[in-house]
């Protein structure tokens, strides 16, 4: 950020387009919200989030289609308004929120695609700016959250990663780079400390033993659906927070979709039945951005060909949402009722 003050104008008739809505406006944005593509801008507009698309499902090992959960989120999910009910607050008069579109991510080309979203991130990042990235299957954890490490300092950062699987194989079909690796590549590279990269809502049957002995030799630490049951809630989520800022100072999000049960997000790829419900996870993130210094999120795995009725967009963008309300609480000095 610099010391000159926002620059926040609109070319005439773009608001009028914007208030018309994500049913009748011709300028489909997330939230809304303002559409800036350049770097120039966002330094200009000096917004607190950019909302970013990354458009990327190369990594995916089972259904396709998250590539176009960025524009799923954008133009099929049901805007009902920016009021939040639990904090009597209008959410935008309190945070600066803009689109800054999608990531480039050529057909076929693994590695231009995820330099160009660190790239991107990166931008966003070290401007002061929290980027918020809308996958994309979760191969893109890896370059936009080594980004966010980037401008903050490896080590300084910590993830709670809510996912059905811990995406920390060493390889997936001879492939380092897919949506079962990233969270591996994290820790290798020192970006992230294993110690503070922290799992929730994990299940299934994957990965194997080998990759659990290597989780534990990297200190991570993880807390299983039979957790969540037996404890409850709210008291995993403290567990967790409390170890992924053992020594860092800013929090990552990192939400596969599919740590949700099914019966709230059938369109993701790799569905694991007895996952988190929706309305608990929602507060969660609330209740994390309100208390904790958020410098990065990321929403993946959302496959609109296999949702029905849009629940799945619509959980990915309250999700969002929510963190948003937390950020602007937490600018009101609020909490939530």
């Amino acid at each position: 950020m610099t010391d000159a003050a926002p620059r926040r104008e609109l070319p005439a008739g773009y608001q009028e387009q914007l208030d018309q809505g994500y049913a009748f406006g011709s300028v489909l944005t997330f939230a809304q919200r303002p559409l800036l593509t350049s770097v120039e801008q966002l330094a200009a507009w000096q917004p607190d989030v950019a909302v970013v698309g990354a458009p990327f499902d190369l990594g995916t090992t089972n259904r396709p289609g998250a590539r176009f959960g960025p524009r799923a989120l954008r133009t099929l999910v049901y805007n009902s308004g920016t009021y939040h009910l639990g904090y009597g607050i209008e959410i935008f008069e309190h945070i600066e929120v803009v689109d800054h579109g999608d990531v480039f991510c050529p057909h076929g080309q693994v590695d231009a695609s995820l330099a160009n979203i660190r790239s991107t991130v990166h931008d966003i990042a070290s401007r002061g700016i929290v980027p918020f990235t809308i996958g994309g299957d979760h191969t893109v954890t890896w370059p936009a959250a080594t980004a966010v490490a980037d401008v903050h300092g490896f080590g300084n950062v910590g993830i709670v990663h809510f996912d059905a699987h811990a995406d920390t194989a060493d390889q997936i079909d001879g492939n380092l780079a897919s949506h079962g690796t990233p969270m591996r590549r994290l820790i290798e590279s020192g970006a992230i400390p294993g110690r503070n990269f922290v799992q929730v809502g994990l299940r299934s049957y994957w990965p194997g033993r080998d990759v659990w002995d290597w989780m534990a030799a990297q200190g991570m630490r993880w807390h299983l659906m039979d957790e969540i049951w037996s404890d409850g809630f709210p008291t995993v989520l403290d567990r967790a927070v409390a170890e992924a800022l053992e020594g860092p100072t800013k929090l990552y999000l990192s939400i596969d979709i599919d740590s949700l049960d099914p019966a709230y997000a059938p369109g993701t790829g790799t569905p694991e039945p007895g996952g988190i419900v929706a309305a608990d996870l929602l507060r969660a993130v609330r209740r994390l951005a309100e208390r904790f210094d958020i410098v990065g999120m990321d929403v993946v795995e959302v496959s609109p060909p296999y949702d029905h009725a849009d629940c799945t967009v619509n959980v990915a963008n309250r999700l969002f949402m929510e963190c948003l309300a937390g950020l602007a609480a937490k600018r009101a000095g609020l909490t939530a009722r």
